[in-house]
Order: structure tokens, then sequence, then C-alpha cells
């Protein structure tokens, strides 16, 4: 395992995050705790040190079993979790991003976590009544509590992060240094203005969904097909989804990986920015997932997985890019992109 730095910090975390949304068998389908146990043991001998959890990943179950299993490792490793979703749902303030919502949702995370800190906090999706201001000032102030490190935000518009974070720089509070999205063969949306967007400030991507559901895990190409218990109907698949799901499977027969290796593989290559979170219910699962890390995909291989899922950026990204022999003329960018970097000094020519 390789470590890189987190977004624009000096936190270093590992290539792979740990997902812990399936810690505890609480609301479907999990792992009970001595599996757990056995996951985060798995995770942290290939040198793994990030660990993803929520507020609300099993009504708290989640929170609460990571606690006990960091007993006596807690500081060796990169705890992150999130706030918005409710608390109570018959309270009117018991969710969102605002600033009594934060506190009360931080401090019972800690105290599930046996914790007097985060690593990360993450603001778990936009909550478009609270003012962005009010988010970034009470996150900054929890950071100069000492009670989280580093904040990030998930499941956001690209236009709400930019702007929190145009206002923490204008107004010396901590930014967000870290985003957290769905990113995979399937779901792609992340290309179109998140990423770039992320890679302009310098942000860490934790992506979750690398297997689309477990879709491109091989589980509905293997023959007999899935397991029981399976959490999506191999009937309901789209003919798109099967489809993709058998090129991943192709690809991984032709290099001997299984079908997860080259998913979570094709995800790490498409940016240095990302960190694939990955979770299993079992520990196989999460070792076989484990192995993407050694996994490398030839350019002709990503070129046909990405040919199995094509993926429209639209407007304007289409736009801009159809018209720049209209706009520039003879000012060929690419050749002042060439120069710039040849010339080394920032200037053309």
């Amino acid at each position: 395992m390789q470590y890189h730095l987190f977004g624009r910090s000096g936190l270093r975390v590992s290539e792979l995050f740990l997902g812990s949304m399936t810690f505890g068998e609480q609301g479907g389908v999990g792992a009970p705790p001595e599996e757990c146990r056995r996951i985060l043991d798995a995770y942290v001998d290939a040198g793994g040190t990030v660990v993803d959890t929520a507020s609300n990943y099993r009504d708290g179950a989640s929170e609460e079993i990571l606690g006990e299993l960091l007993v006596g490792r807690r500081d060796r490793m990169v705890v992150m979790s999130k706030y918005t979703v409710s608390r109570d749902r018959d309270d009117p303030n018991g969710g969102g991003n605002h600033r009594k919502n934060l506190r009360l949702s931080l401090e019972r995370s800690l105290r599930r976590l046996r914790t007097d800190y985060l690593d990360v906090c993450w603001v778990h999706v936009w909550d478009r009544h609270t003012p962005v201001e009010e988010t970034m000032r009470a996150l900054d102030d929890e950071v100069r509590a000492g009670r989280v490190l580093y904040v990030g935000i998930s499941d956001a518009p690209a236009w709400i992060v930019s702007r929190a974070n145009t206002l923490a720089e204008w107004r010396g509070w901590c930014p967000f240094v870290g985003l957290q999205v769905p990113y995979s063969l399937l779901q792609r949306d992340l290309e179109r203005d998140l990423l770039p967007m992320a890679e302009a400030y310098g942000m860490a991507v934790a992506a979750w969904g690398p297997l689309a559901g477990g879709i491109l895990s091989g589980k509905y190409t293997r023959p007999g097909g899935p397991r029981a218990h399976t959490r999506i109907d191999p009937t309901s698949l789209s003919d798109h989804q099967r489809s993709v799901a058998v090129e991943v499977q192709a690809v991984a027969d032709e290099i001997g990986a299984s079908a997860s290796q080259v998913a979570i593989a094709w995800t790490r290559a498409r940016s240095p920015a990302i960190h694939p979170i990955v979770g299993a219910r079992h520990v196989d699962q999460l070792i076989d997932n484990l192995g993407a890390i050694e996994l490398v995909l030839p350019p002709d291989m990503m070129k046909r997985l990405e040919a199995a899922a094509p993926f429209d950026l639209g407007f304007p990204t289409t736009f801009i890019r159809e018209i720049t022999p209209w706009v520039f003329g003879a000012a060929d960018p690419p050749a002042v992109t060439r120069a710039r970097s040849e010339d080394g000094n920032g200037d053309p020519g």
C-alpha cells in the first residue's frame, strides 16, 4: 500500500479507503462484529490506514463497532465520519448542515467512536436550506477547538463546493480538502464538473461505489449467478449494466484478475486524486478488492472499458471543446500548453 497526501494537507492516507457502511447487521444485510474485526485486521495488515463511516450508518452501529475495534490503535488510523442526516426525524433541527446539528452529531459520533477527535469530518450531503457561510464557519470552529482536524464534503454540486472553498480562502477558515462522491464505470458523472473542480482545488477524491453496488464485482457474470441476499435483484439489471459487467469480466479473464480488481483499478487510474472506498460484508471480498492495488490496466484495456460505458460530458464542456478552433484560430491551445511546459517559466514560446 502506498500513501498520498490528503488533498492540500499534510495528512498522509493510504491508496484505498475502507468503507464501514457494512459494519453491523441493523437495517439490512451487513457484517456481524466478529467479521468486521477480520475485515479491519485484513485492511490494516495490507497497510491501510483510512476508515470511513457516518453517524447514520446502520443506525449508528457502524460507529459503535468501529470504536470498539479501534481500541489500542486509534491514533495510527485516519478516522472519517459524516454528519447531516437526521438524528431524530421528529425534531425539526434533527438534520441538516446547520451549527446545532453539527455540534450534536459530532458529539454523538465521538462518543460512539471512543475518541476525542475526527481526522476528517465530512458534510454528508448538501443542505440547500443552510447558508454555506454558516456551515463553513461552524466547521472551522470545530477545527479550532481540536475536535476535527480536516473537513470534506460529500454528495454536493461543484458550484457549492467551489463557493464554500472561496469563502474559506477569503475569511481564513479551514477549507474542504476532500470530496466524497460516487464513481464507477456505470456512474461517471464525476467527470463532468466535480473531478475537474477537485483537481483544480487540489482536493482528494474519495470515490464510493466503485463496484456500482456489486454489479461490476463479477457476481452477476460468474457461473451460477450471485449469492443469496444480494442487494440488487439480477432481473432488475438493464442491458447497459449487463454489457458493462460482461466487458469488465472479459478484461479480468484476459489479465488473470478478478472483475472487482479491474473495476477498482479503472477508477484509480482516472486521476491521481482518486481514492476508491472499498467495503465488504466478508473478509474474502475485501482481500480480493485489495488486489486492485497491484493492478495496472494497459491503455488498450482502459479504452475498451470506457468504450463499453460511454459518457457524454454534456454542455458546456463538449460545446467548448467543439468550438475551440473557432475561438482561438491560429493560437492553437495544445501548442501553447506544450510551449509552456517546455519553457519551464510559464511563458509560451
